[in-house]
């Protein structure tokens, strides 16, 4: 069954329904095609996460893996599957966890090259103090390029209380945040959404 994304974004994850251990996501294109599948391992003490042209699990396309089993500003390495690094995503801990979700991403020489960060101003903090408010709510995120500000990609949730679903809109082109960066660290917000407060 095919998702077809908003007018405006490129990309959909739609979490994928009756998945009992770890998570699983599935990855639609602008046609709603099917053209990734992302799939969180179970009782990993280091968060590991595989994008996968399909659910066949056959073709990787990357690898999220977590820095270290305990980190409160939760840092990942983003790596294909020939070992080059992507980047890496970090959560600034104590920001995401009382105000509002942000990570920054760096290349892979170590240089930040962008942010990530839920926008509006009342929502994120009723998502993480008021019950129900993350269904009536929904999350919503940039990615802004670092120096200038330019906002190249949005992460978008869809209001519906029973199946998680984003949508991703890529505004501006960036050699330095590659569009298979941004597809891996929406996977990574779809996967610890409802867990990171």
């Amino acid at each position: 069954m095919g998702i077809k994304p908003a007018s405006n974004e490129k990309y959909t994850i739609r979490r994928k329904v009756f998945k009992i251990l770890g998570a699983a996501f599935h990855v639609y294109d602008e046609n709603g095609s099917v053209i990734g599948y992302c799939k969180q391992k179970a009782f990993k003490l280091k968060e590991d996460l595989r994008l996968y042209t399909g659910e066949d699990m056959s073709d990787m396309l990357l690898s999220l893996q977590a820095q270290s089993i305990i980190d409160f500003s939760s840092t990942y390495t983003v790596t294909l599957p020939n070992a080059t690094s992507l980047g890496t995503l970090r959560r600034k801990g104590m920001k995401s966890s009382f105000i509002r979700d942000e990570w920054l991403i760096f290349d892979g020489d170590g240089q930040e090259i962008a942010t990530i960060r839920e926008t509006g101003s009342f929502a994120p903090f009723a998502r993480r103090y008021l019950d129900f408010a993350a269904v009536l709510f929904p999350q919503r995120y940039e990615i802004i390029r670092t120096g200038d500000g330019t906002i190249l990609a949005e992460y978008r949730q869809h209001f519906n209380p029973f199946i998680f679903r984003m949508g991703i809109a890529i505004r501006e082109q960036d050699e330095a945040v590659d569009e298979l960066l941004i597809l891996g660290a929406a996977c990574l917000i779809a996967a610890i959404e409802g867990k990171q407060n």
